[in-house]
């Protein structure tokens, strides 16, 4: 199953008589929501989803971006237009994170056609796109979320993981090794894990690297497919994104929704620090 479709792609299937839908998730960290941005442009046809208010739930023990209520998710979707039996593509304007939770949520919500517009609106834009200030009015979806169809990973999961497969950190690298720690309660990474920020999955424009490129680079960090897989990051985005560029690879791998930010947060687990550390 293709997991990224292309601008020049969207152009021509978002010109067909039954286009996927659209879904604009522009998200900053720490900023205000981005439905003012979106209302200022976006591309023609897309539904704002609010990447903190209906892609996750409240901040708190299980971390800053803990999973939605499920039947909460499922009518936020629906309002959107999402459908089952009609694909759905997603796009941000920032670095992927936030469209890449989107798809990770829908298709492990059980949807069974989800793209991310590689690149996001600025691919779209250099390619000649036009954006569009309407908002549309689509009519309710009928997608009802079956969760499970993607692997997911708790704290306790995650640390088994780490000794018997192959656990990545998305996070960068000054974190991953404890030298800084901007957000979270204490600096560091989970013991036994691997550090592979996931900006490096894409070039420079932010489109993601050939998959042959990420294959190669998630193989020389272990992940090959042969063993278990799964990835973290600081609340459960960037990590989606990761494992969106393991899947372009064709590498399966586990989301630890929790990420850092929950893994920190208890006292009662080891912290590990360096570049060689757990």
């Amino acid at each position: 199953m293709d997991v990224i479709i292309t601008a020049k792609e969207w152009a021509s299937e978002s010109a067909g008589e039954r286009p996927p839908t659209l879904l604009d998730i522009r998200y900053r960290p720490g900023a205000a929501p981005g439905r003012p941005q979106y209302e200022a442009g976006h591309l023609p046809g897309a539904v704002y989803v609010d990447m903190d208010a209906e892609l996750a739930a409240e901040p708190g023990k299980r971390g800053r971006h803990p999973l939605p209520d499920t039947a909460a998710f499922g009518a936020a979707m629906r309002r959107a237009g999402v459908r089952s039996d009609r694909p759905v593509v997603v796009y941000d304007d920032g670095l992927g994170w936030a469209a890449a939770r989107a798809w990770w949520m829908l298709r492990w919500a059980g949807h069974p056609s989800v793209r991310v517009l590689d690149g996001g609106l600025a691919a779209w834009t250099a390619a000649g796109g036009e954006l569009t200030t309407e908002v549309p009015a689509p009519a309710d979806g009928d997608f009802v979320p079956e969760p499970g169809a993607l692997p997911v990973l708790d704290a306790d999961g995650a640390a088994a993981l780490a000794r018997r497969g192959v656990l990545l950190d998305a996070r960068a690298g000054e974190r991953y090794r404890g030298e800084v720690e901007p957000l979270d309660r204490v600096a560091g990474h989970i013991p036994g894990a691997v550090s592979a920020p996931t900006t490096e999955n894409v070039t420079e424009d932010g489109l993601f690297r050939p998959a042959p490129e990420l294959a190669a680079r998630f193989a020389r960090l272990g992940a090959t497919g042969a063993a278990e897989v799964g990835v973290y990051c600081g609340s459960g985005v960037s990590a989606a994104h990761e494992i969106l560029a393991l899947a372009v690879a064709g590498v399966p791998a586990a989301l630890y929704v929790g990420s850092w930010s929950e893994w920190s947060s208890d006292p009662a687990r080891p912290v590990a620090t360096g570049a060689d550390a757990g």
